[in-house]
């Protein structure tokens, strides 16, 4: 049985994924999304700078061979080569149990080894901006097989992070946190002991295993598939016999509160999120916030809605997306503000200033906060006075909040493309999104080809749709939905 320094980092991210690495079958493993390649690229190109800074000895073995990978590293430290790439370190634990990683970077320093006067230490090169724990695991686990074969451990070591650096990994603190996660990982390997599926959007969305689990959340009706019902929550509900989506529609809110500690409000929307997703119909949450939510929505002359696509790894806003909404003329005019190069965000900026200034008494929507922190952001970069910034940021309206704060719907996450999705709204390109943007803008710059910022402008136009569509069911549900004998009579 081999345990490797992918497989632990697999277990750390989600146990289930650690076990169906090893048991699962492979045919019902997604193939990487363009966006996850593009990642492993820019994760490649990120060693290609770091390496040419060194010279590097790589091991060489048959491919996959790793306990020959591990032998021809092992001469090579004996050697003393100041630097290995990629070497294999490999441990044979006994019982038929071998553990492997491989470091990006093996350093020869002063130290006393096994070897002679000089000892090994790791560096792990990740485009992360911070030392994230599950690397710091890893770094911990390089160490402790290094431990293994030089005899003696590295005082440190270390994580080249983009931006960063190199980062230090302290080995006294996260020693027992491996110790731990190494005892669980083999235990559900040996034992075979398949972890019970828990969907999380954000952790599930990049793992080539997310519609193999879906499937079985599904046809189990989960309660992870429920906005609110945490990794952390999730066992407290089981110990209360809340183990279905039916059994915490049924539950009484106040002694939900009561018995789990989640508090009044957690309980209240925990139960109305079933109640919405058993009935497939939305649910009014906090009537006492509709007054206030339905004056911010109300219909006005002219109203914009407002969508960024960025490239984080370039810490660019390459465009600007808003439709503008004339209510008394009845037209929809979309402005697409773009910047073909990086270089050109500052112009693109201006433009959009240019442009939301021309309707000084226009509500600007948009969804969740992202839009806002990226104008204070890039007003702060260029220099723009906070006498035209802050009355701007003052006409910004989150619709992400207004929803979450005053309704409950039988979504499986508060997402713009879920709900507009619930809603009847469709993308022109059903896999758009926004990990998607990031890759054909870098396609569009390696490439030239424009089909890939039209395919982006499109995208970008049908978030703004989608928000505006989102805009106007709210503003006539909070209206006629109380009228109607809603959910929340049952609650309240």
């Amino acid at each position: 049985m081999l345990l490797t320094a992918q497989l632990l980092l697999s277990y750390q991210r989600c146990h289930r994924q650690a076990y169906l690495d090893v048991y699962g079958d492979k045919t019902q493993k997604s193939a990487p999304s363009d966006f996850l390649n593009k990642l492993r690229q820019d994760r490649l190109e990120h060693q290609q700078q770091f390496f040419a800074s060194y010279e590097w000895v790589q091991p060489e073995y048959p491919q996959y061979d790793w306990q020959a990978g591990g032998q021809a590293t092992l001469a090579l430290m004996q050697a003393g080569v100041p630097y290995i790439r990629q070497g294999v370190l490999w441990v044979e634990q006994g019982n038929g149990v071998a553990y492997q990683s491989i470091p990006d970077l093996l350093t020869k320093t002063e130290g006393a080894s096994l070897f002679g006067d000089w000892i090994y230490v790791p560096t792990d090169i990740r485009l992360s901006k911070r030392p994230k724990l599950e690397y710091q695991i890893l770094a911990t686990f390089h160490a402790y097989l290094l431990a293994s074969i030089q005899g003696v451990w590295p005082e440190e070591s270390y994580l080249y992070l983009r931006e960063r650096g190199l980062h230090p990994v302290n080995l006294t603190i996260n020693q027992p946190k491996l110790d731990l996660l190494l005892s669980e990982l083999l235990e559900i390997i040996q034992t075979q002991q398949e972890p019970e599926v828990f969907i999380v959007s954000n952790r599930c969305s990049l793992c080539g295993w997310l519609s193999h689990c879906y499937q079985i959340a599904q046809q189990d009706r989960h309660l992870s598939l429920l906005p609110g019902v945490t990794p952390s929550r999730y066992p407290i509900l089981q110990s209360h016999n809340l183990a279905s989506v039916e059994d915490l529609a049924f539950a009484n809110p106040t002694q939900l509160a009561e018995v789990t500690g989640f508090g009044p409000e957690v309980a209240n929307k925990l139960v109305c999120q079933a109640r919405a997703f058993a009935k497939q119909a939305p649910v009014i949450f906090a009537a006492n916030r509709v007054r206030a939510v339905s004056s911010q929505i109300s219909p006005a002359p002219i109203e914009l809605y407002f969508d960024i696509e960025a490239e984080p790894s370039l810490n660019l806003a390459y465009l600007h997306g808003v439709l503008v909404v004339d209510r008394e003329q009845q037209t929809e005019t979309f402005h697409p503000l773009l910047a073909d190069q990086p270089h050109q965000e500052e112009q693109v900026w201006l433009q959009f200033l240019d442009l939301v200034l021309a309707y000084p008494q226009a509500p600007i929507y948009h969804f969740c906060a992202y839009e806002v922190q990226t104008v204070e952001r890039l007003a702060a970069l260029y220099g723009s006075p906070d006498t035209i910034i802050q009355p701007l940021v003052e006409r910004f309206i989150d619709l992400h909040a207004l929803v979450t704060n005053t309704v409950v719907l039988p979504v499986e996450s508060y997402t713009l493309k879920l709900i507009a999705r619930w809603l009847g709204f469709q993308w022109r390109n059903s896999e758009a999104n926004g990990a998607q943007s990031i890759y054909w803008y870098s396609e569009w710059l390696s490439t030239g080809n424009r089909d890939f910022l039209d395919t982006i402008v499109d995208y970008n136009e049908d978030d703004c749709q989608a928000t505006y569509h989102i805009k106007n069911w709210l503003a006539d549900f909070l209206v006629f939905g109380q009228a109607a004998p809603a959910l929340h009579s049952q609650i309240f």
